[in-house]
């Protein structure tokens, strides 16, 4: 009768519809799942990447405050051009980080919707199932229960998720959007004056130490505002860290004069701070340009940025090695210790001929270093100022 009906329906929608409503269950369950860890380790990432681009702008604000304040006068590490590449490396690589998560939402957000269409597959299926076993009922059963299926069937398969992206569309990501580009990012004091370098490119440099044996190699290099002299492999922000290999504090060096391509500084490297800095002894690096016009581009910068009083008129050493630089012998060098220094300005200049003697030599160098502009005529002959402070060699004999 009726109760065997209802018996014999009941025993067939638990042993055959049930079980794909329970898989499909399942099956929803584990996609919850996926969706909470992936979304939220992709947003872990990101998360991450602008705390790490945050903090160097906010030293980047510090510092260059400092910079302002202080004319100048900065540590190594924290020069403000130096921060600049730094904060570029970091943006690069939060925006590598934003683009991969959103990558991966849009790949969720497509399989969920695959998965929606699923789901009302599944749900269609079992209602079909669900209608076989219910037929032999009654006609008005039948027929309520062919009414519930028929609705279910006219249900699209975008139906949820047509409905999901109306009520949520504000939250989803569009997919023809463009995507972040560094260009249009932008971030205080990234235009401030002090993280443009003076001058910047390619230099070939030779320690005095070690250019026997090495000769020259060419590095990038870039004088900045904070008066320092930085070497680096090459121009590239995003590859690797932009970490200075050397950096010379330009007020604390004595810069050679430009002699075919080619002119020295000599001082200490201060990429290591001040305490390494300090246990650190005077290297003389030679540079070469491509050319003498660039040459003496990067000679007029580097003077500038070290001051006239740390400019000498000495050409660079045309040695090739320390050890032939050794075995070249010269006349002795002759210093005047106790003599006082030379009375050259206000006193008229004698016309004479250009080859009177050292008497002339020394009024052309002391024309000279009232000028700031080593004669060009004059030699190795130095000034008497620069012999009586011990800056130089001394007057030959």
């Amino acid at each position: 009768g009726i109760a065997n009906s209802h018996l014999e329906t009941a025993k067939n929608i638990s042993g055959s519809v049930l079980p794909i409503l329970s898989r499909l269950h399942t099956e929803i369950k584990n996609k919850s799942k996926e969706l909470t860890h992936g979304a939220a380790k992709g947003a872990k990432n990101v998360t991450s990447a602008r705390n790490e681009t945050q903090k160097y702008i906010e030293a980047l604000g510090q510092y260059t405050a400092t910079f302002d304040s202080s004319g100048g006068k900065i540590d190594p590490p924290n020069d403000p051009y130096l921060l600049h590449r730094g904060i570029q490396y970091r943006l690069h690589k939060q925006v590598l980080e934003e683009n991969n998560s959103r990558q991966d939402l849009i790949a969720v957000q497509d399989n969920f919707q695959s998965f929606e269409a699923h789901v009302i597959q599944t749900i269609q299926q079992s209602m079909s199932a669900f209608l076989q076993y219910v037929g032999g009922q009654a006609e008005r059963q039948k027929a309520m229960y062919t009414d519930m299926t028929s609705t279910t069937q006219r249900i699209p398969q975008e139906f949820e998720w047509m409905n999901f992206l109306h009520r949520n569309g504000n939250l989803m990501i569009d997919p023809s959007s463009p995507k972040r580009s560094m260009s249009s990012i932008t971030y205080p004091n990234q235009d401030h004056h002090s993280i443009n370098p003076l001058i910047a490119g390619t230099l070939e440099r030779k320690s005095r130490a070690l250019g026997g044996i090495t000769g020259y190699k060419t590095g990038y290099y870039a004088v900045t505002p904070s008066k320092y002299l930085h070497q680096f492999d090459d121009d590239d922000n995003f590859r690797k860290e932009p970490t200075a290999e050397l950096s010379l504090y330009l007020p604390d060096c004595t810069i050679g004069a430009v002699s075919d391509c080619r002119f020295n500084v000599k001082g200490k490297d201060a990429s290591k701070g001040k305490v390494g800095t300090a246990f650190q002894m005077n290297h003389e690096f030679s540079f070469k340009a491509n050319t003498e016009e660039d040459a003496f581009k990067w000679w007029k910068v580097i003077s500038e940025a070290a001051g006239a009083f740390n400019v000498t008129s000495e050409p660079p050493s045309a040695a090739s090695s320390p050890v032939s630089s050794r075995n070249v012998s010269g006349p002795p060098a002759y210093v005047e210790k106790h003599a006082p220094p030379v009375q050259t300005q206000g006193l008229p200049l004698r016309q004479g001929p250009a080859s009177a003697g050292p008497q002339s030599a020394l009024g052309q160098e002391a024309r000279s270093a009232g000028s700031g502009v080593a004669p060009q005529n004059a030699g190795p002959v130095e000034s008497p100022m620069t012999a009586a402070t011990g800056t130089g060699k001394g007057l030959p004999p």
